[in-house]
Formats: structure tokens, C-alpha cells, sequence
């Protein structure tokens, strides 16, 4: 009989957050079942993604450091051959010593680098292309030099500037 009562208001609450609690864990379960299926079908269609800035550096001292201990040098000849060599390994291993602990110790600063590099380059193309514009275009309305030629009333021969000789 107890059973046929409606719930007091604070077990009605309470039940409330039961269901809430679980809708949003079941939506983010699903989100995330998503987000990995995605994952996956990006990574089999385009291949493993780059990883962050700093571990694509430790990649690119990794195979520089591989290139040069394993590359003979024909400057030296067969003279210095394993001596050269020797030394080669022994720089690559000290710069590869150096630069690993600022890799683990600062790995978001990379990333950092790396955006505002991007928007630096963005900012380049953006004004490289505004003046390509200017010099292939030369439309009155961006460039103020043409509203001025037509307003002293000059024949667009060119730029040049006209001269009375009278």
C-alpha cells in the first residue's frame, strides 16, 4: 500500500536528480562513443594525426640526429672516417640532451609557438594578398591614387605626374 503514495517532496527531488544524473551521464557516454568512432574512421581514412608541437619536435631531432650519426662525411674522407664519426654521435647526443628537458619541462610553449607562427602566417598571406590585389587590380575603389588622378581631371596615360612647360 505504501507503494500506491506518491513520493514525499524531498524523495520526489531526488528521484528528479536520479533521472538527470543519468540522462547526462547516458549523453555523454554517447557523445563520447561518437567522438571516437570519428576518431577512428579520420585515423583510417588520413592516417594518425600529427601529434602536439613538441612531440613533433623530439620526431624531428630524433631522425636529424639518426641522419647525421648514420651519414658519412666526404669531407673528411677516409682519413678521420671513425673518429668523425665518433664525434658526430658524441655533438648529436649532447644536443639531443640539451633540448629534452626543455622539451618535457615546456611542451604547451611549442604548441604556443606553433599557433601564433600559424597567425603570423596568416597575417603575411593576408597582406601579400591585398597588395597583389592593389597591383593587379587597380581598382578605384582600393586604391585612393586612382580617385586623385580622376579628380584633376588627367588621362590615365600612367602614374606619372603632369607638367605645364607654357
Amino acid at each position: 500500500m505504501s507503494e500506491d503514495l506518491p513520493p514525499s517532496g524531498a524523495a520526489r527531488d531526488e528521484a528528479a536528480d536520479d533521472v538527470r544524473v543519468t540522462d547526462a551521464d547516458a549523453w555523454a557516454t554517447a557523445c563520447n562513443e561518437d567522438l571516437q568512432a570519428e576518431k577512428d574512421r579520420r585515423r583510417a581514412q588520413y592516417g594518425t594525426p600529427p601529434g602536439s608541437a613538441a612531440e613533433e619536435l623530439r620526431k624531428l631531432v630524433d631522425t636529424v640526429a639518426e641522419k647525421l650519426s648514420g651519414a658519412r662525411s666526404p669531407l673528411l674522407g677516409a682519413v678521420a672516417g671513425p673518429a668523425a664519426q665518433q664525434v658526430v654521435r658524441q655533438v648529436v647526443q649532447q644536443a639531443k640532451d640539451a633540448v629534452e628537458p626543455v622539451i618535457e619541462r615546456n611542451p604547451d610553449v611549442f604548441d604556443h609557438l606553433a599557433a601564433a607562427g600559424n597567425e603570423l602566417l596568416a597575417a603575411y598571406r593576408s597582406a601579400v594578398q591585398a597588395q597583389e590585389r592593389r597591383w593587379t587590380g587597380r581598382d578605384a575603389r582600393d586604391d585612393p591614387r586612382d580617385q586623385d588622378e580622376r579628380r584633376d581631371g588627367g588621362d590615365d596615360a600612367g602614374p606619372g605626374e603632369r607638367i605645364d612647360l607654357d
